[in-house]
């Protein structure tokens, strides 16, 4: 479901995703597949069945992020869609 800000920003739904298909798109994330590492954890990149191309921040056990948290964060990020922003597909909770 897609709606419009007044400032122009797009806000779409969330999308909850599979963990065995993220890890698989993803090598099992494998350190090879890293791109960097934030403060809640490390972004690695990996591609879809469908070829599209991919970044997968992962959530780490000491971020000191709570699950609730990260569900809020997750949230707010899928509703905003700016052609600034890099587009979030989904989230997974699992895993």
């Amino acid at each position: 479901m897609l709606g419009k800000s007044q400032n122009g920003v797009k806000l779409q739904e969330l999308h909850l995703l599979d963990f065995g298909k993220l890890a698989t798109a993803r090598n099992n994330f494998h350190p090879t597949n890293m791109l960097g590492k934030g403060g809640f954890g490390p972004v690695y990149k990996g591609k879809l069945q469908d070829g599209q191309e991919i970044a997968v921040k992962r959530l780490s056990r000491a971020s000191g992020q709570g699950l609730e948290e990260f569900r809020n964060e997750a949230m707010v990020i899928s509703r905003l869609q700016h052609r600034n922003l890099v587009r979030l597909l989904g989230c997974c909770v699992g895993g």
